[in-house]
């Protein structure tokens, strides 16, 4: 049945429906800043360990991948734009439980990386004012991104459009600047630095197949974050145009953003040396004579790590917003204000995000670098639910329906199951290294919970609205 015609999505009386707000220029610069994190400008040291000047294929691979969840998605959003997006989506074509379990996944995944977010900024920040405690930053960042969050949809439109700007803009200087490095000497005498270095330390792929495969995993991990395009389907002025738009240039955003910024990395520099001297962003910028590059790499990444956190503050309440419409939370979360926001579900991710911030400062490092694996796990987990939901919905259409979609899939469902395989053989190879098999112990163990708890607190049908969730 289509989200819209389920009775669980009646609007509540207070404060009325969520408002389409968010302008084409907001979405396309969400989408383009949505896969853009702290890590590339850390360098992505330590994927270019394990595969070397190899990890550029490493991120197409996965971008290809990509590419195909979000094309699924995207033919599901634009027939049917709702807020809870995948979750909701799951629950119409996969069924309740998948519904639930996809929805409260990606509200835990979106806490966990606003966690290792607020926390950057801290780490960040300390190196301006170092006698300043951290959890007074990490504070004032979950504050700040909380409050543009709780004004208007618009407001936080317009603070991930900036934020957005800003990576973008750097990654180009930095790729534009490199490449005169590499061409014409810049920086360097006037001497062209050429591009041997992609093959000159041990090859190209200098720790074979293998290497590329163990970089996968945190391949897969930058990307996650780019599927909150679907979130923004419920509060976008025109997601029939919007929504399309953003989604079809995802891949040539990788190309440009993560393989045109490693591409300029790593023909400057010896693979084997990158992470050893600081960011390369930072040691680029100095090259080419600007002397303050690293406290404008330190801006950049601050803003990175804000807007990932400003994402996902967004992400978290839309998606506790929308397990209260489809009855899987308490009632209480489909409210929203007199602007259309939904406020309560916004406290509460917030609420549970200041647990967090303190957790992180109780729990040893190795724990929390586990955590963000377990973060991994539960991207795939919503990837693998937007694929198979997309098989079912284009499967339960008649042949005239088919014709009528106005965003399709390309070779239906050929590309699905490969994009399933893939990711499939992603977690294959988290199970198989032991720095991220945890994730396979605690993701799944989380599933089990969160379905015990829907079997033992679920209602009868007619009384899906007081559905009791593992957040009550």
């Amino acid at each position: 049945m289509p989200v819209g015609n389920h009775p669980a999505h009646a609007e509540t009386a207070q404060g009325g429906p969520l408002k389409r707000e968010l302008g084409e220029r907001h979405i396309r610069l969400m989408a383009l800043g949505a896969c853009i994190g702290v890590g590339l400008f850390l360098g992505s040291a330590k994927a270019i360990e394990m595969a070397g000047p190899a990890i550029m294929l490493s991120y197409i691979i996965g971008g290809l991948a990509i590419l195909v969840i979000m094309r699924a998605l995207g033919e599901m959003a634009v027939h049917n734009p709702v807020a809870g997006s995948f979750s909701s989506y799951a629950q119409d074509y996969l069924g309740p439980l998948a519904g639930f379990l996809t929805g409260w996944n990606y509200w835990f995944l979106w806490l966990v990386t606003c966690v290792a977010e607020i926390t950057a900024v801290a780490i960040y920040m300390g190196i301006w004012f170092p006698d300043v405690p951290r959890w007074i930053w990490a504070l004032m960042a979950l504050g700040s991104m909380g409050a543009v969050n709780l004004v208007a949809v618009k407001a936080f439109g317009e603070f991930e459009f900036w934020f957005a700007l800003i990576k973008i803009v750097t990654i180009i200087a930095m790729v534009l600047g490199g490449i005169g490095i590499i061409a014409f000497g810049f920086g360097n005498d006037g001497v062209a630095v050429g591009i041997s270095n992609l093959w000159s330390n041990g090859g190209f792929m200098p720790n074979g197949v293998t290497g590329v495969l163990m970089s996968l995993q945190m391949v897969m991990f930058a990307y996650l974050g780019v599927e909150m395009i679907g979130l923004t389907a419920g509060e976008a002025r025109n997601p029939q145009k919007t929504i399309p738009q953003a989604i079809g240039s995802v891949f040539w955003r990788i190309l440009l953003f993560y393989v045109g910024a490693l591409f300029v990395i790593l023909s400057i520099y010896p693979w084997n040396e990158i992470g050893s001297q600081g960011s390369p962003f930072v040691m680029t910028f100095e090259r080419l004579g600007i002397k303050t590059a690293a406290g404008i790499i330190n801006f950049v990444v601050i803003t990175a790590a804000l807007s990932s956190c400003n994402g996902g503050i967004f992400s978290t309440g839309r998606m506790l917003y929308s397990l209260a419409q489809n009855g899987q939370a308490p009632a209480v979360f489909a409210r929203t204000s007199k602007n259309g926001v939904p406020r309560n579900a916004l406290l509460l991710s917030m609420g549970a995000l200041l647990l967090g911030v303190l957790a992180n400062y109780l729990v040893p490092e190795k724990v929390f670098v586990w955590v963000t694996s377990i973060a991994t796990f539960g991207a795939i987990w919503t990837w693998v639910m937007i694929l198979l939901a997309q098989l079912k919905f284009r499967a339960g259409l008649s042949s005239a329906e088919r014709k009528a979609l106005k965003y399709r899939m390309w070779l239906w469902p050929l590309s699905s199951y490969l994009a399933l395989a893939f990711l499939v053989l992603v977690v294959g190879l988290m199970a198989y290294f032991e720095d991220t098999r945890v994730a396979l112990y605690i993701g799944p163990a989380f599933l089990v919970l969160l379905t015990a708890l829907y079997y033992t607190f679920r209602l009868a049908p007619k009384q899906a609205q007081g559905v009791v969730s593992p957040a009550a």
